[in-house]
């Protein structure tokens, strides 16, 4: 009789947690959501409205909490939905290029708002230290070494991400190096791409999870 009490308090905090979030533009630095239908509501990073906590802000994009989950959203797109295993459906991103060719789309690095730049011919994720002191990491603490850049050979430092969020694609413990210069972008490199098969087809680029 307990386990089934138990259980139903489980299945009645998922309830009370499963919510439907769709941001509908920025207010400076606020996020402009709608939770389950209602009016807009503008919220600041910290803020939370309906068990709705925006973490952080950035460009288009916002990074959520509901019940201990998650989640980057973005203006335009289709309601998020709570309530469901996060990476549940997260097994393929389909990206389109821009005008210079480039694959950049926003992304999550430990739950925080970043802009990635798809680089093939990087090692591993790259971040300038300005974004990783943005993001709170602490790479001084990561493994000190050299590496090569558009810039020449730099000291970097070597470090473990708990999380690189692409769209609903989330991946565990991916390697980094956090380099003294800023490109403005987040190098999305091949300790990330390794864990997908990746095709081209015409202007897009489709990368799907290995098993």
């Amino acid at each position: 009789m307990r386990r089934l009490i138990a259980l139903a308090l489980a299945c009645a905090a998922l309830g009370a947690a499963a919510q439907s979030v769709t941001l509908q533009g920025m207010l400076g630095a606020k996020a402009l959501l709608v939770v389950d239908g209602g009016q807009p509501k503008a919220l600041a990073p910290g803020e939370t409205f309906q068990g709705v906590k925006v973490l952080s802000t950035s460009g288009d994009q916002a990074v959520l909490e509901v019940g201990g989950q998650r989640r980057t959203v973005r203006i335009g797109e289709g309601p998020m939905h709570w309530g469901e295993t996060l990476g549940a459906k997260g097994n393929r991103i389909v990206l389109t290029a821009g005008s210079g060719g480039h694959f950049i789309t926003p992304g999550a690095i430990n739950g925080r708002a970043v802009q990635f730049l798809v680089d093939t011919g990087a090692t591993s994720v790259s971040i300038g230290a300005a974004d990783a002191e943005r993001l709170g990491i602490d790479y001084r603490k990561g493994q000190l070494a050299r590496g090569s850049t558009a810039n020449g050979i730099v000291t970097v430092y070597r470090i473990k991400l708990d999380s690189v969020r692409v769209g609903d694609v989330e991946v565990s413990n991916v390697d980094a190096a956090v380099v003294p210069t800023d490109t403005g972008q987040v190098l999305l490199g091949n300790s990330f791409l390794d864990r997908f098969q990746m095709t081209r087809f015409n202007n897009q680029l489709v990368l799907e999870r290995r098993y």
